[in-house]
């Protein structure tokens, strides 16, 4: 059931959506723009439908997303299925956008080039040497233009990938990004939240003792830095695509700036860019997947974001989380809600950070058909708004 503390959000879901709001059908392929607001409200994918949505906070746009529905391999005869991804960039929007153009296609051209026609499906491992080309690849940017553009050695990424195949999900995660799964259980007939994805930021005492385990002559590896855990003291992820300056120690030196430079050099790198990767079957009581950056779930549980999809109609329900985040947002500062929507990028920063979110409704029907054809699908989350002066 809804929460008592969300019902203001989630009672208006059964008023039809009115103009003041923008509302669309989802005929706009590359979605609208309201402001700071980037949305898609509906739009059908091969496995089902979703909803879309990003809000600006920072002064340049830092997440990136992208939803593909359509050829999973450059191999003709290759699977077909749903990707999306969800990049959360951090020190500028360099790297999420590096990942937002290449990390899918590199999927598909090593899909191609390893397509066996007994496997159908994709595979964890070309899922992690995806992500490692597309690592290697930023850094080599990064040696590029490190002599006039030193900061890019600090810009990185948080990434979170689903993939739905032949039946199958798969999640890869690298950073604090999540997805939670909404199944619905018969026994007490409710919609329950499942999170899928393991996240990778110190905060967690996991992954303080992984990263104690992976560099034990390092006591200064984690370090409780104005009460908040950071590796190095420096950053709040263990595992990102980018930070060339934690990869390598070439980048933790002059040109960069003093304050992401590190006093000794290290051996060995100090992030992780492999994903943590799960694989499992889809069943008819997967209801829905929400993939959001970590600024969704500051404001709100997993379960009370299951709440929200499962009471609100799927068009325009990827809003409707991003609206609870900005009341939990304005809340928190103990300020109004219409109040918090009138600060502009840059100073809106203080208040919450960028947030994307992507809903899938998965239609069993469609799943377990395997489809060798359906909806094809590309669309790039907040396109409307990075363009803003």
């Amino acid at each position: 059931m809804v929460s008592e503390t969300l019902m203001k959000i989630v009672s208006p879901c059964w008023k039809p959506l009115v103009e003041g709001e923008n509302s669309s059908r989802g005929g706009d392929a590359s979605g609208r723009v309201d402001g700071l607001l980037w949305y898609k409200d509906s739009g059908r994918h091969i496995n089902g439908e979703f909803s879309m949505a990003v809000i600006q906070a920072n002064n340049l746009l830092e997440d990136r997303s992208q939803l593909e529905s359509g050829p999973l391999s450059s191999f003709e005869s290759g699977p077909v299925g749903t990707f999306v991804g969800i990049y959360d960039g951090h020190g500028g929007p360099e790297a999420a956008e590096f990942i937002n153009d290449r990390l899918f296609n590199n999927m598909k051209t090593f899909h191609g080039a390893e397509f066996i026609p007994e496997n159908q499906g994709v595979s964890a491992e070309i899922i992690n040497k995806a992500f490692l080309e597309t690592e290697e690849e930023f850094l080599s940017l990064v040696k590029k233009q490190w002599l006039v553009k030193p900061q890019i050695a600090s810009v990185g990424s948080c990434c979170l990938v689903g993939i739905i195949c032949c039946g199958l999900l798969y999640i890869a995660n690298a950073g604090d990004s999540r997805v939670v799964l909404g199944r619905f259980e018969k026994t007490h007939k409710e919609v329950k939240a499942i999170q899928l994805s393991s996240e990778h930021n110190a905060s967690i005492e996991s992954v303080r003792e992984e990263l104690h385990s992976l560099h034990p002559n390092d006591p200064q590896i984690v370090v409780l830095k104005h009460k908040v855990w950071r590796v190095k003291g420096v950053i709040q992820v263990s595992r990102s695509l980018g930070d060339a300056y934690l990869k390598k120690t070439e980048f933790n030196r002059e040109p960069l700036l003093p304050k992401f430079r590190l006093p000794e050099p290290f051996h060995k790198p100090i992030l992780k860019a492999e994903p943590a990767i799960v694989v499992q079957k889809l069943y008819p009581e997967d209801q829905f997947l929400i993939f959001a950056s970590d600024g969704l779930w500051e404001y709100i549980s997993n379960q009370e974001a299951v709440d929200i999809v499962h009471s609100c109609p799927r068009n325009g329900v990827a809003r409707k989380l991003v609206k609870a985040a900005l009341h939990g947002a304005a809340k928190k500062r103990e300020m109004r809600y219409t109040d918090l929507k009138k600060i502009d990028r840059g100073v809106r920063r203080h208040f919450h950070d960028d947030i994307t979110v992507i809903v899938l409704f998965l239609d069993s029907h469609l799943i377990s058909r395997s489809p060798s054809y359906g909806p094809m699908l590309s669309i790039r989350g907040g396109s409307g708004i990075l363009a803003r002066s």
